[in-house]
């Protein structure tokens, strides 16, 4: 079967389409679902991980794919799934390829209603801003969500998700372009990044917000802690602008506001049955249409295929993508 293969650390370029053998329905950590793939989400860290820059750092070689959808081909007793079934699923790496085996834990029953782009778009990005809002940020129904990076993956999954807890949303983007991503996400409200800070205040009548969802850090950070309301919190998801700022803890002092790490990853994945808790919470939000991942190629961008892996890579690297970008396999 054809697999995308990182075979030396030279980023999206260095990236392959390789000849690998397929999985077996006992694989090295005991019984696993096998499942047909039939598209794969392009991730943040897919493209750390092409780099050697990722926490995670793989033996060579590796496959990329941390999040696709399919059809289960077999599944051990007990699972909860059947051959036939139409499933989305989420790996530290390893999805981007025909068939994958892995864990009943990391799989996930995809409602009828999405499509397999679909549901490559929803694990990563939708569990990652479910952890953000719920477990860390206590969002409740009625406050106020501000989202930087508002037009991309994990920035339109904390717009969804934050409407489907009942909270007023304020998307921060770079472009008018990008603005017309996030009000089709369900922004209720679009500012642009240059002097957010006031328009942040206008739009809230001078109170601030209750939550920041923080996936760019840098430079926004001081006056992201700035456009808090009274016990706001910001949620620190990562740094797309590269630089990892720092904050002088007498502003939370003064103001009453926290500042909280997001780190899904590590503290999903080591804990059983986690990760379906929070795909169960999601899918009312799937089934009313309040997630409704808004996908590149339906945004005017590229359609991508296997072989195109490493050039999704580099056009989110190079920042040329709307939405989540998706790769077709079958």
């Amino acid at each position: 079967m054809r697999a995308v293969q990182v075979t030396s650390l030279g980023g999206p370029s260095a990236v392959e389409v390789r000849e690998v053998p397929e999985p077996q329905p006992v694989g090295p950590f005991g019984p696993q679902v096998l499942v047909d793939v039939h598209a794969v989400g392009v991730s943040f860290p897919d493209l750390l991980l092409s780099k050697g820059e990722y926490q995670l750092k793989p033996d060579l070689p590796f496959t990329l794919g941390v999040d696709f959808a399919g059809v289960v081909r077999s599944a051990p007793d007990g699972s909860g799934f059947t051959a036939g079934d139409r499933v989305a699923a989420c790996l530290p790496h390893g999805g981007a390829a025909e068939v994958v085996g892995l864990g009943a834990d990391s799989v996930f029953a995809l409602p009828d209603n999405l499509s397999f782009e679909q549901g490559a778009a929803i694990p990563m990005n939708y569990l990652t801003a479910q952890f953000a809002l719920k477990e860390r940020g206590q969002v409740r129904e009625g406050e106020t969500v501000l989202v930087h990076g508002a037009a991309g993956g994990v920035g339109t999954a904390a717009l969804q998700v934050a409407k489907g807890y009942g909270a007023r949303t304020v998307a921060v983007v770079s472009t008018e372009e990008k603005a017309e991503v996030a009000r089709r996400a369900g922004a209720d409200d679009v500012v642009l990044v240059e002097g957010f800070l006031k328009a942040v205040k206008e739009v809230t009548d001078g109170r601030g917000v209750d939550l920041v969802v923080d996936v760019v850090g840098g430079d926004l950070f001081t006056d992201s802690l700035r456009s808090l309301a009274p016990q706001g919190r910001l949620l620190v998801v990562g740094f797309a602008a590269g630089g990892i700022p720092e904050v002088k803890v007498n502003r939370l002092l003064l103001n009453n506001v926290d500042v909280r790490g997001v780190g899904w990853g590590a503290y999903a994945m080591v804990r059983p049955g986690f990760m379906a808790a929070q795909w169960s919470e999601l899918v009312p939000m799937m089934r009313s249409g309040v997630i409704d991942p808004p996908l590149s190629h339906d945004l005017g961008g590229a359609t991508y295929a296997l072989e195109d892996f490493g050039r999704a890579l580099a056009d989110m690297e190079n920042r040329a993508t709307l939405g989540k970008s998706v790769v077709r396999v079958r």
